[in-house]
């Protein structure tokens, strides 16, 4: 299978908000609480410093997309996805599917950077 360095056509997307889409389990809030001026604070999403939250968010987004990326066609590094094809026909539909499993699962892209 080759990898998308061996494609010609390519399309860079960039996830708004990263972690913040992942929500912490109910009950575990504790886990990740933290002392603020007025006493401790247990959030409900997770964030950048939290030791799991990059591995967490890595996992979700490779298994919504399991099957785009062993076809060759995708790649992924947290909150960065890139699809690659050898051709211009048939990329528009991959990039097209990726967007809609990214909507359709609350997912966004940084429109700046598309």
């Amino acid at each position: 299978m080759d990898g998308v360095d061996s494609k010609k056509v390519f399309t860079k997307l960039d996830l708004r908000w990263g972690y913040n889409n992942v929500r912490i389990k109910k009950g575990d809030e504790w886990k990740a609480a933290f002392t603020i001026y007025i006493g401790a604070y247990e959030p409900t999403i997770m964030y950048s410093r939290l030791t799991n939250s990059s591995a967490t968010f890595q996992t979700i987004i490779n298994n919504l997309f399991c099957d785009i990326i062993n076809q060759g066609n995708m790649a992924t590094f947290i909150d960065n996805i890139i699809v690659a094809t050898e051709m211009k026909k048939g990329h528009d539909e991959i990039v097209e599917e990726v967007l809609k499993q990214l909507e359709e699962n609350d997912l966004f892209i940084k429109p700046e950077k598309y």
